[in-house]
């Protein structure tokens, strides 16, 4: 084989191996980030969202493996547990396994699957954590409230403050830029699934509508910081490039 020949056998065979690695290993290849809020915090809790949970049983018990590895003190969920309501029943199950209390505020696909909250709300029940729809839960040992708003209006933010700390745990990214003047010590998003497909030097090809501009990590923001996650599952196309899912651990 000329040195010509293979270089250009080399050429075609990059695209067709991110196409593999995006279609067959990043889907399901889940990392797992640390977010420092506080250096030196007392609290330590394990944030995830967007679980899109569509039967794959085998990798919702790896997810759920990791998130008890990991020992944390609480679990945060920042919506979008499935898009057909025939699968809730399963990802609830696979919630309740969770070992320590599960808090939750609902995605846009929680309300599209018309799935009844009632279910939602006996899952989280289960693990001794709370859904919030606009709703809050204070967590007097770590002197913390966690506060979930819903996509409608905000009615929650209303009420005067409960605890010394306040988490927000909110599904679009974009509406940290509304919370009407409220401040929280960090604010939990998910959503936009980092676009799952994400360009060297490019970024998202494609995001949803209410990213607003935040569409992976950390930022500052006028409701205070914000963090948004990659998310467990995928939506529309069961693609991932530079954008794996993710298990986030917080310390605050």
């Amino acid at each position: 084989m000329t040195r010509r020949k293979f270089l250009a056998l080399g050429a075609l065979a990059l695209p067709a191996a991110a196409g593999a690695n995006a279609a067959w290993v990043e889907p399901t290849n889940v990392v797992v980030r640390n977010l420092t809020v506080t250096p030196g915090g007392s609290t330590r809790f394990v944030h995830f969202t967007d679980f899109h949970y569509k039967g794959d049983e085998r990798y919702a018990a790896e997810v759920i493996a990791m998130i008890n590895a990991l020992e944390p003190a609480f679990v945060c969920f920042s919506g979008d547990m499935v898009e057909d309501r025939n699968f809730l029943p399963a990802a609830l199950n696979f919630l309740r396994q969770i070992k320590v209390p599960v808090y939750g505020a609902p995605g846009n696909h929680d309300y599209l699957s018309q799935a009844p909250f009632t279910e939602y709300e006996c899952a989280f029940a289960d693990t001794g954590g709370a859904w919030l729809v606009d709703q809050s839960a204070v967590l007097p040992q770590h002197e913390l409230e966690i506060v979930g708003i819903a996509l409608t209006s905000p009615y929650v933010l209303q009420q005067a403050p409960k605890a010394a700390r306040r988490l927000l745990l909110v599904h679009y990214p974009g509406m940290a830029d509304r919370l009407n003047g409220h401040a929280f010590d960090l604010i939990l998003a998910g959503h936009s699934h980092g676009g799952q497909v994400r360009l060297p030097f490019v970024g998202p090809l494609i995001l949803p509508d209410e990213v607003g501009g935040y569409d992976l990590g950390s930022y500052q923001t006028q409701g205070g910081p914000l963090y948004v996650g990659a998310g467990i599952g995928t939506y529309h196309y069961p693609v991932r490039f530079n954008c794996p899912p993710e298990i986030t651990i917080v310390t605050i």
